[in-house]
């Protein structure tokens, strides 16, 4: 049986959290907390909060012991992204792009 955790609209670039959801991927969830907790990578704290929540819907369905469960996907999707100006020199301007992304965690027995 498997349960699942999402976030949406998260304020960091799927990129930089693609980086970080690779290195939990295919361990179980209590090994994958304590990677999370050591990565310096704001990423990091955003995965394992999504990580926390996916456990406890485990506990909540009484599926297993959360901390047995395995990760067994994690889909870091592009979401929308925010334009902003700044502006240049000469009346011209720039845009910013702040980028947001889409998370999905699933854990399996």
């Amino acid at each position: 049986m498997e349960t699942r955790a999402k976030l949406k609209y998260a304020r960091i670039t799927p990129r930089k959290l693609r980086r970080v959801t690779d290195v939990i991927k295919g361990k179980k969830a209590g090994d994958a907390m304590v990677n999370l907790q050591l990565l310096p990578h704001k990423g990091g704290k955003i995965v394992s909060k999504i990580l926390k929540s996916a456990m406890a819907n485990a506990e909540q369905k009484k599926v297993a012991d959360p901390e047995s469960m395995k990760v067994a996907k994690v889909f870091v999707d592009q979401g929308p992204t925010m334009k902003r100006m700044t502006p240049r020199s000469m009346g011209r301007a720039d845009i910013i792009k702040k980028r947001t992304c889409h998370i999905t965690l699933v854990l399996e027995e």
